[in-house]
């Protein structure tokens, strides 16, 4: 009996050590404000090495029973798509762009920590959470080569005057901007010495590294920009 308690002694380490594991990889997340941070990446690491423990070693009394096959694998294979439906909820469009497919890379990955510490393999489980915190610290820095545009919509009013439309123009170009889509339609003229306006909606390709808050500049460089909305 005693035998067992002390087996189990060691299981709770094994989950312990999961839980802090998933949390550290779940600290970086946090402090950049994703969907998924702490206390998510805990319990998904956490949860994933129960599971591995339960499909490992909860049916040790049933080996040796007729016309029962046991195979360790398969829960540890359902956490692998389980997680992985997860993941798929953090992933969603916003302004033409993608959002969430490193979270759930991470939370995916964070479940493979777990899996690993719950077989008892502890060390591929603390290097490999080392490496995914340290790869994602390192990754999400200003490198030029790891740069890559983006795209954001972009709603102008706009007076109806040729040299307004070149302005924008020689704007966007100057910022390295291209216009990948527009749509224009001519606003409602209320009083007879109102100008006829048009309203506009750019969807535009942007470097990574361009502040997008610097198109509000367009409005004091131009007074026939009468509206902006990013």
């Amino acid at each position: 009996m005693s035998f067992i308690y002390s087996n189990q002694f060691e299981y709770l380490i094994r989950i312990l050590l999961a839980g802090l594991c998933g949390g550290l990889i779940g600290y970086e997340r946090k402090n950049r404000m994703k969907e998924a941070g702490i206390r998510t990446h805990f319990i998904v690491c956490l949860s994933a090495a129960l599971m591995m423990i339960v499909s490992k070693y909860g049916f040790q009394d049933q080996i040796g029973t007729n016309n029962i096959s046991l195979d360790p694998s398969r829960i540890a294979a359902q956490v692998v798509s389980g997680v992985g439906f997860l993941g798929a909820g953090m992933i969603f469009m916003r302004r033409q762009s993608v959002k969430g497919l490193t979270t759930a890379a991470g939370v995916w990955a964070t479940a493979g920590v777990g899996i690993a510490i719950g077989s008892g393999l502890y060390l591929i489980g603390l290097f490999s959470s080392v490496v995914i915190v340290i790869a994602q610290t390192i990754l999400h820095r200003d490198f030029s080569w790891l740069s890559t545009p983006r795209t954001e919509e972009l709603t102008l009013k706009i007076s109806n005057e040729p040299e307004v439309m070149e302005f924008l123009e020689q704007s966007f170009k100057k910022a390295n901007i291209e216009i990948l889509n527009f749509k224009a339609k001519k606003g409602k003229i209320h009083t007879a010495n109102e100008s006829q306006t048009l309203e506009l909606e750019f969807i535009l390709k942007v470097p990574d590294s361009y502040e997008i808050t610097k198109l509000l500049t367009l409005i004091q460089n131009n007074p026939n920009i009468k509206y902006l909305e990013l």
